[in-house]
């Protein structure tokens, strides 16, 4: 896959069709926007390019009136997703509040006489340029005056629901893990370092991977605990995560991910580590002292491996994307 960070690196090839969007999750809505470009270039012969951005536009015209933006995906991550979904061709625009200010027909009629296309292929609900203003007419004007034509990809339903970013972001703040991951179709992940915590796990024989987010804005499912799986040392690891402030433990108000891999003894300090989310179990509580947290922790990694051996029964050990 050929991965772009400026439009002047991208050689000019007439014969093109190129999508535009942020992708963040790339989710099964998305995968069928690409789906469709790769048939462009199976039918057509036109180069396909993907043209995202980093980072999330969201995060630098963030309104003091909205809630902070938190991702599905990193731009790594992406860039993983659409390598996987056997994508060509990705550039990556760097969105800074100067391009946000691009009126629509400016960025389109630079994306035209630079890098070149005979096809734009958007979702349904596509707005780009300054304040949002460029939508589906304005590439169906500008087409007639450049020459390309216009597809507009229908929404995606799953469950009688339009799959989007913001649907699986309030999925997983709610805590419907498996049904996110569904519309996802990949396990729901969050990578970042091993770090040094408090130790209190291990003082009550449990010892956790505290794991900080490579990426401050990666969103955190709901506070809770959870049966997750990661690659270790090439080695599939089943752990139970919990999301949050340790209530009985600490006073701490801003939630972190620590998880305890079962049947794992090694050091995992400063390592990155891949979480990926497999079902969410139960909301965190606050116990009335550590005795009744160590017994309610027994009764999770009971709970936990009853599912270990569920999934393993059905084979699906060998996908650690998919389980």
């Amino acid at each position: 896959m050929n991965v772009f960070y400026q439009i002047d690196e991208v050689p000019f090839v007439e014969n093109s069709i190129i999508t535009i969007g942020t992708f963040d999750g790339i989710h099964r809505g998305h995968q069928q926007i690409l789906k469709k470009l790769k048939n462009e270039y199976l039918s057509n012969g036109r180069r396909p390019i993907v043209i995202t951005f980093d980072p999330h536009p969201q995060i630098i015209v963030q309104r003091a009136d909205k809630p902070e933006m938190h991702l599905l995906t990193t731009i790594t991550e992406r860039l993983e997703l659409f390598e996987q979904h056997e994508v060509e061709n990705v550039l990556v625009i760097d969105f800074t509040y100067e391009f946000s200010k691009y009126e629509p027909e400016e960025f389109i009629e630079t994306l035209f006489s630079k890098i070149g296309f005979k096809k734009i292929l958007v979702g349904y609900d596509h707005n780009f340029g300054k304040d949002r203003k460029g939508n589906i007419n304005t590439l169906i004007f500008l087409s007639q005056k450049l020459g390309f034509d216009v597809e507009k990809c229908e929404p995606f339903y799953w469950d009688n629901k339009i799959v989007s970013s913001t649907l699986i972001r309030n999925l997983l703040k709610e805590g419907e893990l498996e049904k996110a991951n569904d519309l996802l179709s990949y396990n729901y992940l969050i990578e970042g370092k091993v770090q040094f915590g408090r130790g209190m796990g291990a003082q009550l024989g449990y010892p956790t991977a505290n794991i900080k987010p490579e990426n401050i804005h990666k969103l955190f499912p709901k506070q809770g605990v959870y049966l997750v799986i990661s690659e270790i040392d090439g080695e599939n690891k089943f752990g139970i995560a919990n999301i949050g402030t340790r209530p009985t433990l600490t006073n701490d108000t801003k939630p972190t991910l620590e998880v305890n891999y079962l049947d794992y003894e090694g050091d995992l300090y400063e390592k990155k580590i891949r979480v990926r989310f497999l079902k969410y179990l139960r909301e965190e509580i606050k116990f009335a002292n550590t005795d009744e947290l160590v017994q309610q922790i027994r009764k999770d990694e009971r709970q936990a491996r009853k599912l270990i051996k569920q999934i393993k029964n059905i084979n699906y050990n060998e996908n650690i994307e998919r389980i």
